[in-house]
């Protein structure tokens, strides 16, 4: 008794076929009764058993005599068949020679939908000074920010490494870490707050301050420590500096006489973006200790500052008052302008007030120019001078002139060199001072 001669790919292609392709394997019924039936029954056995019935294969299996052959239109099942069975490797044929599978549809795969900002080009930041991540280090470092680009949390730093000779010392070569920042902050719709601490200054804590502010940042108010709205020179971000340290006179202003700077205070402030960006900044700040050692009563300060040309120009004034409510033995007042123009950026400052000492004046200029040399590399010549004049029972001048040359990567890293000759209150001679200065923030 003959039967079906199926070895294993038959057998597979045949459970496939009656579970996937079955109803697509009828085919129509040709007119004309038995023999249309006759004809349908073998059409079946034929599909199912590839034309050999009981071993014998027909004798007609070809197209009518005559006709043209017509093109093999694929199916449904028979692009199941072709997904579902292995290729047929025939005998001397390697492994990878296997033909592609066919597809079962003509239509495109469709890939993911970009979302816009994956659409949007990152704009490359160019070498040179860039905005502060700081808003501790520069009250005003994401004011023009879209608010889809702030992170609600930032960590950030900056480590400064500095080697030195100086001609009054011999030029003794010191070497020493300026800086090691490392801070915090949050940016909410209506409250903003950040913490810094600088690891290699004995006193750690920097910033450690909230600020509340309305829905268009029209009005703000300012809580904990911070730096305190006086001086220009004093408010720049340090990575915006294109110079080491901050200059002779807010050393001498801030740092001796304790003139502004960061304290605890409550300050309010003021930006109508539609008269010339006016701001204006009011606080009362803790005092600082006098001789023996205590606290005295709360410093004032204030600052207003307006863009008549957008950003290329800023003008401002302001004012610090130590021990308002009680002697104020120390007290100043600043004028300030800020010109950027392309890749050239100046700023001078001009300062009057009255110290324990007597009256004095100080100016302050700076002037740095931004040279690309790639698209991330570049290069930044600078210069710098700086006056002091104390009048009074104690009379004395000091002076600085520096120049230097900082090599940028990106805005991330620098290198800086800088060769100073300056005349600070105590020397008895100017001095030339060489400095070299490795930067990088994160």
């Amino acid at each position: 008794m003959g039967g079906w001669r199926l070895d294993e790919l038959g057998r597979r292609g045949l459970l496939v076929a009656v579970l996937v392709g079955g109803p697509a394997l009828a085919t129509p019924a040709p007119e004309g009764g038995v023999e249309a039936g006759a004809s349908g029954s073998a059409a079946s056995v034929d599909a199912l058993s590839g034309g050999v019935v009981d071993g014998v294969e027909p004798v007609d299996s070809g197209p009518p005599e005559g006709s043209e052959p017509l093109e093999p239109t694929p199916s449904l099942t028979e692009g199941a068949l072709a997904q579902a069975l292995p290729p047929r490797i025939q005998p001397g044929d390697s492994p990878d020679a296997a033909p592609p599978t066919p597809t079962t549809s003509a239509a495109p795969t469709l890939e993911p939908a970009k979302t816009a900002a994956e659409q949007k080009k990152k704009k490359k930041k160019k070498p040179g000074a860039q905005q502060e991540d700081s808003i501790g280090e520069d009250a005003t470092a994401l004011d023009d920010t879209p608010d889809e680009e702030i992170q609600t949390v930032r960590v950030f730093g900056r480590v400064y490494a500095q080697a030195s000779a100086d001609q009054r010392e011999k030029y003794a070569r010191t070497l020493s870490i300026n800086s090691a920042r490392v801070g915090v902050a949050t940016s909410l719709p209506n409250l903003e707050a950040e913490v810094s601490a600088d690891l290699a200054d004995a006193n750690m804590l920097k910033d450690a301050f909230v600020r509340l502010s309305d829905d268009n940042k029209r009005f703000r108010l300012y809580g904990g420590q911070f730096k305190a709205p006086f001086l220009q020179r004093r408010l720049e971000g340090a990575w915006s500096l294109p110079i080491q340290g901050r200059g002779l006179v807010e050393d001498y202003l801030g740092d001796v006489h304790e003139l502004g700077g960061r304290r605890l205070g409550l300050m309010g402030e003021v930006r109508l973006k539609g008269l010339w960006d006016l701001r204006v900044s009011a606080g009362a700040f803790q005092g600082s200790r006098d001789e023996l050692g205590v606290r005295t009563k709360e410093d004032l300060a204030g600052r207003i500052t307006v863009r008549p040309l957008k950003k290329m120009l800023t003008l401002g004034v302001s004012t610090y008052v130590a021990e308002a409510l009680d002697r104020a033995r120390r007290h100043a007042m600043a004028a300030d302008a800020e010109l950027k123009f392309g890749a050239f950026h100046v700023t001078g400052e001009v300062v009057t007030g009255r110290l324990p000492v007597g009256p004095f004046t100080a100016q302050l200029l700076l002037a740095s120019w931004t040279l690309p040399v790639t698209t991330e590399w570049a290069l930044q010549p600078v210069v710098g001078a700086e006056g002091l004049q104390l009048r009074g029972e104690v009379e004395g001048r000091g002076h600085s002139l520096l120049g230097g040359l900082n090599l940028l990567l990106g805005s991330r890293f620098r290198g800086q060199f800088q060769v100073e000759r300056a005349l600070r209150p105590g020397d008895e001679a100017p001095g030339l001072e060489y400095s070299l200065q490795l930067a990088t923030r994160f």
